[in-house]
């Protein structure tokens, strides 16, 4: 077994007091294999600077200034996090997103929320029949 140690034991990190971090489901869960390098480094800038829900309001040409890229790269690299799931873009703001599961609620129907009988008590079983779309 190899024993860990660091290598600069003065300088060993610790937690920052503002809000700053990337989460490890990054790399486990494979999220960042889907990245561009562009947009890793991206994605990296806006996890850094976002604040605590997420949100960043960096102008493009701060953005492009500070990560070496022109418009094309930004755009691309934007785009790529976009459609992995990993942030949201309304111009001016970045939003870092959760990488827990999203899972998109929909209205219940009427009639499988009350039975078709506004305000009635409906049975377990009933339900899963409707669901399931047999009749009773």
């Amino acid at each position: 077994m190899i024993k860990k140690r660091p290598i600069h034991p003065q300088r060993i990190r610790s937690i920052p007091s503002q809000f700053s971090w990337v989460d490890h489901r990054l790399v486990r869960d494979r999220h960042i294999e889907s990245c561009s390098h562009p947009a890793a480094a991206l994605y990296l800038f806006l996890v850094t600077v976002a604040d605590q829900q997420g949100l960043s309001y960096y102008s493009d040409a701060s953005l492009m200034s500070r990560l070496g890229m022109d418009v094309q790269t930004l755009s691309a690299a934007r785009q790529n996090l976009i459609q992995a799931g990993l942030v949201a873009f309304e111009d001016p703001v970045y939003q870092v997103l959760s990488l827990d599961p999203c899972i998109e609620s929909e209205p219940i129907p009427r009639n499988i929320r009350t039975g078709g009988m506004q305000g009635s008590p409906v049975s377990i079983g009933r339900l899963f029949k409707q669901i399931l779309g047999e009749t009773s």
